[in-house]
């Protein structure tokens, strides 16, 4: 018997994801999920699995990263006794182990180009050949492939064969990265900390949730889990800005402009006027960057019209 996995998440992007998964999870076709480092790729191809008519039949996973290349064609399709001098036995490979149930290739865009001719073969004709082996061994398995770049790149490049591309994306599923999903965070953040705090209710100080969503996550959800695992821990009451690691807080737009105002005061011995110039500013700038110089959702952060906003551009000369 197998449980169903839940998502936790209220943002529309990802519930559309979610919808347009539940459509095609009953039949075979492939699945290639494309997302950054840490986003839940594999959490997604669980998901398919446990939701699928094959959800009681195995579920075998494999990061083709994680093994030397040598070693990535034994481990795929197995090997038979004497194929090699350390073969001692026969060995069924994770095509064979999967049989009936769901295979997950993960960082499928770092599988060797060598090795890409065969995989292709073991899918068109879902029969493959252990080394050493002179006969065909039927399998019977759904593919999910996961991807952290952008497969098309590669294939243009001829890093990647067009052919085993279009093979296994025949369902794309690109996942967003956590920086524009923001608005998940506070469900994703009293996740963790009833998952690391389960006897103890911890909240989170509005002031630190919003250092939490300026932060841009390089390392997404995974690097958020982590982040709150640290604080649940260390046994805080309570989630504030100065238990937050240094790289949130000095990510956070108002704590670079205060350390940037903090400096003018300091070294040029700056007026009190002067100094609400630089703040002014300092945020206007920020706000800018923040947004890669969309104005109106500039506007939108500092909590200005986009009126006020332009004027006050236009007064500072900031283009």
């Amino acid at each position: 018997m197998t449980t169903s996995l839940t998502f936790i998440t209220q943002n529309p992007a990802m519930r559309a994801i979610i919808e347009s998964l539940d459509r095609v999870i009953p039949t075979d076709s492939s699945i290639l999920i494309t997302g950054e480092t840490g986003v839940g790729k594999e959490l997604i191809a669980e998901y398919i699995h446990r939701s699928s008519p094959r959800a009681l039949q195995p579920f075998v996973k494999i990061s083709l990263t994680a093994l030397p290349q040598d070693l990535l064609e034994s481990e795929l399709f197995g090997h038979e006794r004497g194929a090699y001098t350390s073969a001692n036995s026969e060995r069924r490979g994770l095509f064979e182990l999967a049989h009936t149930g769901t295979l997950f290739l993960d960082d499928i865009d770092d599988f060797p180009f060598h090795l890409q001719s065969k995989l292709l073969r073991a899918l068109e004709s879902r029969e493959i050949m252990r080394i050493g082996g002179h006969k065909s061994i039927s399998v019977d398995v759904r593919i999910v492939s996961a991807s952290k770049v952008d497969l098309k790149t590669l294939v243009e490049k001829n890093l990647f064969r067009a052919d085993l591309f279009y093979r296994l994306n025949v369902v794309p599923v690109l996942v967003p990265p956590l920086r524009d999903r923001t608005d998940d965070l506070p469900l994703l953040i009293a996740h963790f900390l009833k998952k690391y705090s389960p006897e103890k209710e911890i909240p989170i100080e509005a002031d630190a949730l919003a250092a939490l969503s300026h932060y841009r996550w390089p390392g997404n959800i995974r690097e958020l889990r982590n982040v709150v695992q640290r604080i649940a821990l260390n046994g805080h009451s309570a989630v504030t800005v100065d238990r937050l690691p240094i790289e949130i807080r000095n990510d956070h737009p108002i704590t670079s402009v205060i350390q940037a105002c903090q400096r003018c005061l300091i070294e040029k011995n700056m007026s009190f006027e002067q100094i609400t110039v630089c703040l002014e500013m300092n945020l206007l700038q920020q706000a800018l960057q923040q947004t890669n110089g969309n104005r109106t959702t500039a506007a939108k952060q500092l909590g200005l019209s986009l009126s006020t906003f332009r004027d006050k551009l236009r007064k500072y000369g900031i283009e």
